[in-house]
């Protein structure tokens, strides 16, 4: 894909979505009052209240807003820790790993990822597949996990879902979540090779400590495949984003009264006018308001926006902001430092590298730095403790690794002064 100047980018920034609690329809096509996909640039400072259909999300000190004039080669380095989970490489493209998640839990850091047999391509010579992405996504996927007590140093990887439930189907890692003191871990069965279609489900396992196993604990929500794990909204409920049979992107609210009561909200629709995929969502520093960021499988290259100011009840027209993007998955912490980081794949023409963006008020964000590239790396995570993030990822969905970034030096690249070392 060709990187176009930022003013034709900006003229054709309008994939407005008009969301109700029971429809999703196209802005542009919208009869009833309400919101309208914006008619002409906005990158005016955005605001979920006053200005939700702002396309400004990224304005950095050298480049400005236009993500044309970055240069991921140059972009300023950050220091880290570099580890390998679990490497499948010596497969040569019959075996993937891919979809990281972590959590920590009891002392101890956990990881988990889809696992299962890949597939050549024919035009890769024997042995020249370490770095090229194999076919995925195929029946007979499982899911694994492995422990580490200080991040760099894994045990040995180990079965966690156990066989797929049918003949054709896999598992999907979908993420760690940490309910009521006990430690769930989450994976969808699907129909290899879609996602999409019937026999899509959210199922949990629990980690009993007794026994030092993983033990089958029920359906989360039927026709659900959720993104990342739930965490708490202002109003003390759980919501994650989901995709159902159809590749409708909705939120489930709920998780309170059971680790199966949820209710389902929409959020985007997936047709020939807009394609948003893999959504993730978080809390602004008011503590009310709501940002989710969606993929764009449109092919704009850029990450799509809205807002919610109801904890999750309705959502603001869809926009697409000036931030680069590889249609490819993302996620955004919040640290214990108070500003928010994305870790994601920016370049919008390839999976390379792996950046970290940094934003104070969860809206714009300001710096943007260089983490691990020169390979395809994607689907990443992270998570925060004691001082350091913990970022994992797949490279060319053939390893599982991370890195640990000090958050000390993170403060020093941006110039953080708001916390006393």
């Amino acid at each position: 894909m060709n990187t176009p100047t930022m003013n034709s980018l900006l003229s054709c920034l309008c994939t407005g979505f008009l969301l109700t609690s029971v429809t999703v329809i196209e802005a542009a096509d919208a009869l009833q009052p309400g919101p309208a996909a914006p008619a002409k640039v906005n990158m005016e400072p955005a605001d979920p209240v006053s200005n939700p259909l702002s396309q400004l999300m990224l304005d950095l000190p050298t480049t400005g807003t236009d993500p044309a004039k970055i240069d991921g080669r140059k972009l300023p380095r950050i220091p880290s820790e570099h580890a390998i989970i679990s490497d499948v490489r010596d497969k040569d493209g019959n075996w993937v790993h891919q979809h990281a998640y972590l959590a920590y839990y009891g002392g101890r850091y956990w990881a988990m990822w889809s696992d299962g047999p890949g597939g050549r391509h024919d035009h890769i010579p024997p042995g020249e597949h370490r770095n090229v992405v194999p076919h995925h996504d195929q029946a007979g996927t499982r899911v694994s996990y492995a422990t580490s007590d200080d991040g760099l140093k894994w045990s040995q990887p180990a079965d966690l879902s156990g066989p797929p439930r049918g003949e054709g189907f896999g598992w999907i890692a979908r993420g760690l979540w940490v309910r009521d003191g006990e430690l769930l871990a989450l994976a969808s069965p699907f129909k290899a090779p879609s996602y999409a279609g019937p026999g899509l489900s959210l199922e949990a396992f629990r980690w009993d400590k007794t026994e030092g196993k993983w033990m089958p604990h029920g359906t989360v929500r039927d026709d659900s495949m959720n993104n990342f794990p739930p965490k708490k909204l202002p109003s003390g409920e759980y919501m994650m984003t989901r995709r159902d049979g159809q590749r409708q992107v909705s939120v489930m609210v709920g998780g309170v009264k059971s680790f199966d009561d949820w209710k389902i909200r929409p959020m985007a629709s997936y047709d020939g006018n807009g394609r948003p995929e893999e959504p993730y969502w978080y809390v602004l520093p008011d503590g009310k308001n709501i940002v989710g960021l969606i993929r764009d499988n449109g092919g704009s290259g850029r990450l799509l926006r809205t807002f919610s100011t109801n904890n999750g009840e309705s959502w603001s027209p869809i926009v697409t902001t000036n931030f680069p993007d590889a249609t490819s998955k993302f996620f955004v912490h919040r640290t214990s430092r108070g500003y928010y980081a994305m870790v994601s794949n920016s370049n919008p023409k390839r999976r390379d590298p792996l950046t970290l963006a940094i934003s104070h008020d969860g809206l714009v964000y300001t710096h943007l730095f260089y983490l691990i590239g020169g390979r395809h790396i994607d689907y990443p995570h992270i998570i925060e403790h004691d001082g350091h993030l913990l970022i994992a990822f797949s490279g060319a969905k053939q390893t599982m690794e991370v890195l640990k970034v000090s958050l000390d030096d993170v403060d020093r690249l941006i110039g953080n002064t708001s916390i006393t070392q």
